[in-house]
C-alpha cells in the first residue's frame, strides 16, 4: 500500500487569468487527481489512520454517502486497499458518476433527492450492516490530509513569496477547513481565503450571513457537488475567527458555467459547475470588486486558485449544463 494516496499536484502559472487580474495567478491542479479531485488527499488519510489493517484482515465495507468525487476517492482507496466500498449517492447525481462509481468496483446505492438525504441512508447501514463509514467532509483527519495542499504550495512558492489570497469552493466545508488549517500551519494566518459558493447550494454564506449555522430548505444549484445543506460546524467556527480572513462569495449558476467554458478554452481543462465557482472568482470580476471594496489589496500578491477539479463531467454533461442554463452548445 502506497506511502499515501494523493499526488502532489502542479501549481502552474495561468496567463490567461494572470493577465484578466493584472497579477500573477497560480493554479493549483487539483483536476490531476486519481480520482479527479482533492477529495482524495483527505479520505485517502483517513482510511490510513483508522486502522487500514484491521479493516482489511476484518474485510469490512467502506460505506460513504457522495455527490460524486468524495464517493470516487472512496472508492479509488478502498479498491487501492483491497476492500468492497458501497456509495451511497443522491437521485440528483448525473449517471456519469454512478458508472464512473462502478468502473471503480464500487456498489452504488441511489437513495434520496440531495446529499443530506443520502448521508441519512449512509448512517442507516452503518449502524444495520456494521459497516466502516468514512464521512465526505466533516472529519479532522480529512481537513488534515486536505491541508496538504497548502503545504505543497508553500514548497513550490518558496520561502520568499506567499499568495496575496487563496480561492475556493465551499460546499460542506472540507476543503476550507484544510485550507485554513493548512494556512496556520505554514505560518501564512494572514493569508485571506476566498470562499465561493454558487446561488442555491450556500449553506457557508447562508451561515455567515445569519451568524449561526442554518441549513438550507433545499439545494437549487446546478452545483450539485457543493450540495451539502449544512456547512460543517468547523468551517463556521474559522469564519467566525480572528485569526483567520474568509470573505465568503457568491456567483450564480451561469457565471459557474462561464467559467467553466472559459478555462476549458484556455487552460484545456475541463472541470464541474462546482469547480467553476471558484473560477469564478477570477472570470466574473469578484476579486476585482473585493479590491475595489477594500476587502483585498491592491495591488495584489499572487492570487492561488485551488482548481478543485470534479469527476462528474464530460462534454455530454457540459452540453446538458448548457441546456438547463439557457447556453448553446
Amino acid at each position: 500500500m502506497p506511502g499515501h494516496f494523493h499526488l502532489n499536484t502542479p501549481l502552474v502559472e495561468s496567463v490567461g487569468m494572470s493577465k484578466r487580474l493584472g497579477t500573477t495567478v497560480y493554479l493549483k491542479m487539483e483536476s490531476a487527481q486519481p480520482s479527479g479531485s482533492f477529495k482524495i488527499r483527505g479520505i485517502g488519510h483517513l482510511c490510513q489512520q483508522v486502522g487500514p489493517w484491521q479493516l482489511v484482515n476484518t474485510n469490512q465495507l467502506i460505506i460513504m454517502c457522495s455527490g460524486g468525487n468524495a464517493g470516487m476517492a472512496a472508492a479509488h482507496v478502498a479498491r487501492k486497499m483491497g476492500l468492497p466500498a458501497t456509495i451511497v449517492v443522491p437521485s440528483s447525481s448525473p449517471r456519469l458518476v454512478v458508472q464512473n462509481l462502478q468502473d471503480q468496483g464500487a456498489t452504488v446505492k441511489i437513495t434520496g433527492k440531495v446529499w443530506d438525504d443520502a448521508n441519512a441512508e449512509a448512517l442507516r447501514l452503518l449502524e444495520t450492516e456494521g459497516l466502516t463509514y468514512v464521512p465526505p467532509f466533516d472529519h479532522p483527519l480529512l481537513w488534515e490530509g486536505h491541508s496538504t495542499v497548502i503545504t505543497e504550495i508553500a514548497a513550490s512558492m518558496g520561502q520568499k513569496q506567499k499568495p496575496g489570497a487563496v480561492v475556493v469552493s465551499v460546499g460542506g466545508g472540507g476543503l476550507l477547513c484544510g485550507v485554513a488549517q493548512g494556512l496556520r500551519s505554514v505560518g501564512w494566518e494572514d493569508v485571506p481565503i476566498v470562499a465561493m459558493e454558487t446561488v442555491g447550494a450556500d449553506c457557508f454564506n447562508a451561515a455567515v450571513k445569519a451568524g449561526t449555522i442554518v441549513t438550507l430548505d433545499d439545494i437549487t444549484s446546478e452545483a450539485k457537488c457543493l450540495g451539502a445543506k449544512t456547512v460543517c460546524r468547523k468551517a463556521f467556527q474559522y469564519s467566525q475567527s480572528t485569526e483567520l480572513s474568509i470573505i465568503s462569495e457568491l456567483v450564480e449558476d451561469q457565471q459557474a458555467l462561464r467559467a467553466v467554458e472559459t478555462f476549458l478554452d484556455e487552460e484545456r481543462v475541463l472541470v464541474e459547475l462546482a469547480c467553476g465557482a471558484a473560477l469564478a472568482a477570477v472570470y466574473s470580476g469578484v476579486i476585482r470588486r473585493l479590491q475595489d471594496e477594500g476587502r483585498l489589496p491592491s495591488p495584489l500578491g499572487p492570487l492561488v486558485m485551488i482548481v478543485c477539479g470534479g469527476s462528474s463531467i464530460n462534454m455530454e454533461q457540459l452540453a446538458n449544463l448548457q441546456h438547463k442554463l439557457h447556453r448553446p452548445t
